[in-house]
């Protein structure tokens, strides 16, 4: 007599959930235990986990009769991987065996099974937990350290599986089998301020290099991309560590996003992140480490750094097939990636921090564009803010008193003017207005005139002249003028590079 049942698990897919149906048949016939569904090497090796749990929990095992037993893992055209499904495939076993009885709709299990059962953590639990409350799933089963992860999703409940035998003593619905797991609390988002704290470096410890700190700060304010230059050991590291001081938490709806990303790649290393992302990739990076890709389609650096900053030093040393593909994401804040396993459309609203070497000292236009050439025009183009990092007098190094203001300060202002754009661009930062939102700014006639006059000087590019544009909105902001004014335009040309194209 044939058994048959079907349970519920999940896997990443990209950067959401993909809930996966967990069909079992049990037939009479040889000793034979067969998974399908286009299942991967981790998949295929849950026979033996799972057949080991079982046994040595005292279980039903297909390890230990000669039934066909086959597990279906349905859509059949998704590849599927790692050992999400071990707990669902063997409470589908127990299910077919009639060894355990409960109704298994609604319910979402996930974990990886170790040979005694014991029920262990998986990457992704928060965008599966997302992606099954959208689709009607009421209650989710994850590994105890996934749980906290699981519990920032509303309208779930979660519960926290420490073994099988734990999780099947509270789903058998038989009176006499059944203790009950209490859920796991819901994981509250608040902002973490504890983190300015810890260890970041704050403005006002950096000698000097007022010029950068200012630089900073309207990057920080309007998300706009920065290029530090000057020789080694002047500070541009720190400076652009500094930089996560005045940056402000981040607005629930991005914590939850940013913390879905890190979930799935496997650098979530707190329940959930409420501070802007800091990734600082070496610039022997492969292509597919810094834009994304693989076999297995996997986020990379530029969208792990969403929200946050992406801090590229030696920027000209990066591989210039790496440099020419930040094109995408510096212009359009997604990357795409196409392989022959599929299709993924990352995010990569990020703020750009390059540090480079000067060209030399007293460099004519055409020395510093050679010293620059392997960033391309186009690149050039998608950095609004240039500041130099000059080498600073010993005596000043010995001064213990503070230099310029501490990164609290430069935080309120930037978190006002950040307030100042939600406002007026429907919640978009000054970074990422299209053509259509610069031409609704408002400036003033002799504003204009600079700002024609300062393009034709520099040669820059419609491109350049736009984001001059929004950058000149952006410190407007920090000043809390309504209006670009002439002061505007002037500080930010000055911040564009004289061989802009």
């Amino acid at each position: 007599m044939q058994t048959f049942s079907r349970v519920y698990s999940a896997q990443p897919h990209n950067l959401e959930g993909h809930i996966i149906s967990v069909e079992l048949d049990i037939s009479p016939g040889i000793h034979k235990f067969t998974v399908i569904g286009l299942a991967g090497k981790a998949v295929d090796e849950a026979r033996e986990r799972v057949g080991s749990a079982l046994k040595n929990g005292g279980w039903p095992s297909p390890k230990n009769t000669n039934n066909k037993t086959v597990i279906s893992l349905a859509p059949a055209e998704i590849p599927k991987y790692g050992s999400y499904f071990d707990v669902a495939m063997a409470l589908g076993y127990l299910l077919s065996r009639k060894a355990v009885h409960f109704d298994p709709e609604s319910k979402i299990f996930l974990g990886e099974l170790s040979l005694n059962g014991q029920v262990l953590p998986v990457k992704g639990v928060l965008p599966i937990t997302q992606t099954a409350q959208k689709l009607g799933f009421a209650e989710i089963y994850v590994p105890v350290d996934n749980a906290e992860e699981a519990a920032l999703v509303s309208d779930m409940t979660v519960y926290p599986i420490h073994t099988l035998d734990e999780l099947i003593a509270h789903i058998d619905d038989r009176p006499k089998k059944q203790k009950r797991i209490t859920p796991q609390p819901p994981t509250p988002v608040h902002k973490d301020e504890s983190i300015y704290n810890q260890g970041i470096v704050d403005m006002s410890e950096i000698k000097g290099q007022e010029s950068a700190k200012r630089g900073l700060e309207i990057a920080a304010a309007g998300g706009h991309n920065i290029s530090m230059y000057g020789p080694p050991g002047t500070g541009k590291t720190t400076l652009a560590k500094a930089l996560r001081g005045i940056l402000p938490p981040l607005e629930i709806a991005d914590a939850l996003e940013v913390t879905g990303i890190h979930s799935i790649a496997g650098t979530l290393h707190t329940r959930v992140m409420t501070h802007p992302p800091f990734r600082s990739p070496h610039h022997t990076s492969s292509y597919v480490s810094i834009i994304g890709g693989g076999t297995k389609i996997k986020p990379g650096e530029v969208t792990l750094a969403h929200k946050g900053v992406l801090f590229m030093d030696e920027f000209p040393e990066f591989e210039p097939r790496v440099l020419e593909s930040l094109r995408q994401p510096l212009e359009d804040k997604v990357v795409h990636i196409a392989r022959a396993s599929g299709f993924a459309l990352f995010p990569t609203n990020f703020i750009l921090v390059a540090a480079l070497n000067p060209p030399p000292k007293d460099a004519s236009p055409l020395e510093i564009q050679r010293h620059t050439k392997k960033i391309s025009g186009p690149i050039i183009d998608r950095i609004d803010i240039w500041v130099p990092v000059e080498h600073i007098e010993y005596a000043e190094l010995h001064n213990k008193a503070p230099s310029g203001e501490e990164s609290a300060t430069i935080r309120k202002r930037v978190l006002a003017a950040r307030h100042r754009q939600y406002l007026r661009n429907n919640g978009v930062l000054n970074g990422m207005l299209t053509l259509k939102d610069i031409h609704t700014l408002i400036m003033t006639t002799d504003a204009r005139t600079t700002l024609d006059k300062g393009a034709h000087m520099l040669g820059l590019s419609p491109r350049g002249y736009h984001r001059i544009i929004k950058l000149s909105r952006t410190i407007a902001d920090l000043d809390g003028a309504d209006i670009i004014e002439t002061g505007h335009i002037l500080e930010a040309l000055n911040y564009r590079p004289k061989h802009s194209n």
